[in-house]
């Protein structure tokens, strides 16, 4: 059925595994659309996200996704601005998410974690806000989410520097709620889905609607000033030299604007 990632389920419990471990499982627009739709479509009562090792997620395929057309990015720059459609569905499902971080998660990557409920993470796991380095802002978890886990202050360094973080820093400053070896991941994330999902579903649901009421913020709302702000910074000379560096292995030279 899908193509970039599978959809397993064991019981009460869905697994979405990205599956470009070739270039990391850095997101594709197919990538994109596959995970909105395993989300949506998801019938569980607990959805574990993890990625095909070496990496959780790279972040956006920087080829196909920054690289076309002078650094645009047609999902971003030709529609109306919007929360993307994956966050969407990750922000608004009311099944719980687990994220199992078996890697680096990075860039996106990172805003995939952030969107989950609880992170589980590797010794092996990475985490960096990278899109300071491509001349861009970040998505919405980001600004909506990270501060509420580490602090404003450790969110704006992780932000501003794009700074790289291993998984012991991010179990430091509470970004994740645990480090395990990397061989028990899995089944340390399995364990918590299926107490979750042994739990009462109707309840679990209104629990995490409540969450989202109290303490997050207007997505589509916030999702449409990120999709402005990028729209702005994909335009810029700043952008291009990121994406440029990058490619061609260098040290970038930002020249503000």
């Amino acid at each position: 059925m899908y193509t970039e990632l599978s959809y397993d389920v064991d019981g009460h419990v869905g697994v979405i595994t990205l599956r470009r471990p070739e270039a990391r499982n850095a997101l594709t627009f197919t990538t994109y659309r596959e995970l909105e739709d395993a989300v949506r479509n998801a019938a569980v009562r607990c959805l574990i996200i993890t990625g095909a090792d070496p990496a959780f997620c790279s972040g956006d395929d920087v080829k196909q996704i920054m690289a076309g057309g002078e650094g645009a990015r047609p999902a971003v720059t030709n529609l109306a601005p919007r929360l993307t459609p994956a966050a969407d569905a990750l922000l608004h499902t009311d099944i719980p998410i687990i994220a199992a971080v078996n890697g680096p998660a990075i860039g996106w990557g990172m805003e995939l974690s952030l969107m989950a409920d609880i992170r589980v993470a590797s010794e092996k796991a990475r985490f960096g806000e990278l899109f300071i380095k491509r001349g861009l802002c970040c998505d919405v978890p980001g600004i909506g989410r990270l501060a509420q886990l580490v602090g404003r202050e450790t969110a704006a360094e992780l932000l501003f520097t794009g700074d790289v973080i291993d998984a012991n820093r991010a179990l430091q400053i509470r970004l994740v709620s645990r480090v395990v070896p990397h061989e028990q991941l899995l089944p340390a994330a399995t364990e918590i889905a299926r107490k979750i999902a042994s739990n009462p579903p109707l309840a679990i649901r209104k629990l995490k609607n409540g969450l989202r009421r109290a303490l997050d913020p207007d997505w589509k709302e916030l999702g449409a000033w990120v999709s402005t702000s990028l729209a702005e910074l994909f335009k810029t000379e700043d952008h291009r030299e990121g994406v440029r560096s990058f490619l061609e292995k260098r040290e970038p030279h930002f020249a503000g604007k």
